[in-house]
C-alpha cells in the first residue's frame, strides 16, 4: 500500500451519486418484482413453479457469483467489472421487457443476477477507494440509505406503473438508469485495482457451487423439510463445497478470499452482527408484508406505502449516524443502533389485528432509526478492517454475509410463522386453512365463513408474534458480538497489533510484499508507523471508540 494517502478526489460527491444510482438499480427490481408477479402470471400462463423461478433463479445466480466477482474487480479494475455488470444488467431488462414466456424471463433474469454480482462489490468497493476514512462514515450512510428507498419506491412506483401500462415497465425502469449510470461511470470514475495476483479457479467454482447450493437449501427447506432427499443433497452440496472453499482458501498460495480477515475481531464482530441483523430485516420484510396484506387488507401498493416510516427514518438516522460514528466510534453506534431495532421488534410482538396503524408505525420508526444507526457503522467496521487491495473480495463479502443472513431469516422466521400459524388454528378447521393464512382466506372466501377468517387473522397475529421474538433475540445477540468484539484499536494499539490476518497474506503474496502491512513493517521506522496510522488500513475500523 502506499505510504502517503492521496488527495481527496475532487469528483468523489458525483462519484458517490453514480454508485447509489447503481446500487438502486438493483433494489428497485427485486422489489417492484413482488407487485408484478400476479399480471406476469396471467399474461404469460405462468405456474406457481415458473414463478419460483422467476423470483428465485435472479437470487441463486447473485449470491452465487458474488464472491468471484469481487475477486474479478480486484485484478481487473472495479470500475471496469461495474460498468460490464450495468451493461450486462440493461440488456437483460430489455429482454425480461419483452419476454413472451416464463422460459424467456427465467433466463433474462438469470442474465441480470449476474449483472447485479457484478455491480454490487464494485460500487463499495469503488466508494472506500474515493473516500478517506474522514468522509467514508457519510459515504456509506448515502449508499446504504439507498436501500430503504429502493424497498419503498419499489412497490409503490411498480404498482403505478403496472396500472398505467402492463407488467414488462417494471424491467423497462431499470434501462435508462443503468445508461445514465454507465456515461456517469465512464465520465467521472477512476479505474482502481488491486495488485495483480495468480487466478484462484478452485476457489471461484467452489464458493459458486457452495452459495448456489446453501441458498437452494434456504429456499427448500421450509417447503419440503430436512428429510426430503432433495434437500439433503443441496445441503450436503453446501457443506461438501463450502467447507471445500474454506480449506482451499487457507492453504491456497494466491486466495482468493483472504479467509484470515476473520483472524481479525474487528471484521469478525461486525460480519457476524451484520448477519443476525439481516436475519431480522429479512423475516421481518416477509411476516409484515403478510400481516399488511392478509390481516389489514392493503393492497400491495399501500403494502408499499405503509413501510414509509421504516424508511424516512432509516434515512434521518443514516445522516445521524454518520456524526455520531466520527464522535462516538462504530461499535457505540452499531450497539445502539442494534439495541434500538431489538425495542422495535418488541414493540411489533404486541401488535393485535385490532391495533391501527399508529402502533405499527412507532414500532418501524424504532426499527427505521436502529437499522439507519446499526447498518452503516457496522458495514463501515467491516470494510475498515479490509486492506485497499482486497476491496473489491471484502465488498463482495459484506453483500454475501448480507444475502446470507436475510435468506436465513426468511427460511427460520418464516418456518416459525408456518409451525406456530398451524398451532394456533383451531383442530376444527378445515385440514388446508391450517397450513397459511392465504389458503384460510380462500376457503373462508369459498365458504363464507366470517369465523374461519376471524381465526386464520388471529393465529397469524399469535404466529407473527413468535417470530419477532425469533427476530428480537437475533438482534440483541448482534449487539452482543459487537459490544465484544468491535473494539477498536487506538493508534497507539496499531502499531503493536496492526492488521493480523492482513499480514499474513501480505506475506504469502509476491505483488504485496511492499505494503505497510506485511509483518515488522512496522518495525522499520517511524516513517512506516506514521503511513499505518494515516493509511488505508485504518479506515473506520481503527476510529472506533473503545
Amino acid at each position: 500500500m502506499e505510504t502517503e494517502r492521496p488527495e481527496r478526489h475532487p469528483r468523489r460527491w458525483l462519484i458517490l451519486i453514480v454508485l447509489c444510482l447503481s446500487t438502486l438499480v438493483l433494489v428497485i427490481d427485486n422489489m417492484v418484482l413482488t407487485v408484478a408477479v400476479p399480471p406476469i402470471t396471467e399474461d404469460l400462463g405462468a405456474s406457481a413453479q415458473d414463478i419460483q423461478w422467476i423470483i428465485d433463479s435472479y437470487m441463486l445466480v447473485f449470491a452465487g457469483l458474488l464472491l468471484t466477482s469481487g475477486s474479478l474487480s480486484d485484478r481487473f479494475g472495479r470500475r471496469k467489472v461495474m460498468i460490464i455488470g450495468l451493461a450486462l444488467f440493461g440488456a437483460a431488462s430489455v429482454l425480461a421487457t419483452w419476454a413472451g414466456s416464463p422460459e424467456q424471463l427465467i433466463a433474462a433474469r438469470v442474465m441480470m443476477g449476474v449483472g447485479g454480482a457484478l455491480i454490487m462489490p464494485s460500487t463499495l468497493s469503488i466508494l472506500i477507494t474515493v473516500f478517506d476514512e474522514a468522509e467514508r462514515p457519510k459515504a456509506i450512510a448515502a449508499w446504504s440509505g439507498v436501500a430503504m428507498i429502493g424497498l419503498v419506491g419499489g412497490p409503490v412506483l411498480g404498482g403505478v406503473l403496472i396500472a398505467k401500462f402492463w407488467w414488462g415497465a417494471v424491467f423497462l425502469i431499470n434501462i435508462p438508469i443503468a445508461a445514465l449510470a454507465i456515461i456517469a461511470a465512464v465520465a467521472l470514475m477512476p479505474e482502481s485495482k488491486g495488485p495483480w495476483r495468480k487466478a484462484d479457479p478452485l476457489g471461484m467454482v467452489l464458493s459458486m457451487a457452495g452459495m448456489v447450493a446453501l441458498v437452494w437449501t434456504i429456499i427448500e427447506l421450509p417447503k419440503l423439510g430436512l428429510t426430503d432427499p432433495a434437500t439433503l443433497t443441496s445441503l450436503a452440496v453446501t457443506v461438501l463445497c463450502l467447507g471445500g472453499f474454506a480449506y482451499w482458501e487457507m492453504r491456497a498460495p494466491s486466495p482468493m478470499v483472504p479467509l484470515s480477515l476473520f483472524r481479525d475481531r474487528v471484521f469478525t464482530g461486525s460480519s457476524f452482527s451484520l448477519v443476525l441483523l439481516t436475519f431480522a430485516n429479512g423475516g421481518l420484510m416477509l411476516v409484515l408484508t403478510q400481516f399488511l396484506q392478509f390481516v389489514l387488507e392493503y393492497s400491495p401498493t399501500e403494502t408499499g406505502l405503509a413501510f414509509t416510516p421504516l424508511a424516512v427514518a432509516a434515512l434521518l438516522f443514516n445522516v445521524l449516524g454518520a456524526s455520531l460514528v466520527q464522535k462516538l466510534g462504530n461499535r457505540a453506534v452499531a450497539v445502539i443502533g442494534l439495541i434500538v431495532v431489538a425495542s422495535g421488534f418488541g414493540v411489533l410482538t404486541t401488535l393485535s389485528t385490532d391495533d391501527g396503524f399508529g402502533m405499527l408505525a412507532a414500532a418501524m420508526v424504532l426499527m427505521g432509526a436502529g437499522s439507519g444507526l446499526a447498518m452503516p457503522a457496522a458495514i463501515a467496521a467491516l470494510m475498515g478492517a479490509v486492506p485497499e487491495e482486497h476491496a473489491g473480495v471484502g465488498s463482495a463479502l459484506n453483500d454475501t454475509i448480507q444475502q446470507a443472513g436475510a435468506a436465513l431469516g426468511v427460511a427460520i422466521m418464516g418456518a416459525v410463522l408456518s409451525s406456530t400459524y398451524t398451532g394456533a388454528m383451531p383442530g376444527s378447521a378445515p385440514e388446508q386453512a391450517r397450513e397459511s393464512i392465504g389458503d384460510a382466506l380462500a376457503v373462508a372466501g369459498r365458504t363464507d365463513d366470517a369465523g374461519l377468517l376471524d381465526s386464520a387473522r388471529d393465529a397469524f397475529t399469535d404466529a407473527m408474534s413468535a417470530s419477532f421474538v425469533v427476530g428480537a433475540a437475533g438482534v440483541l445477540a448482534a449487539a452482543v458480538l459487537a459490544l465484544l468484539l468491535m473494539r477498536g484499536r487506538t493508534p497507539d494499539a496499531q502499531t503493536g497489533a496492526g492488521n493480523d490476518a492482513v499480514k499474513d497474506d501480505a506475506v504469502k503474496d509476491d505483488a504485496v510484499k511492499g505494503d505497510a502491512v506485511k509483518d515488522g513493517s512496522m518495525e522499520e521506522g517511524p516513517v512506516k508507523d506514521a503511513s499505518v496510522k494515516d493509511g488505508a488500513l485504518e479506515g473506520t475500523a481503527g476510529q472506533t471508540a473503545g
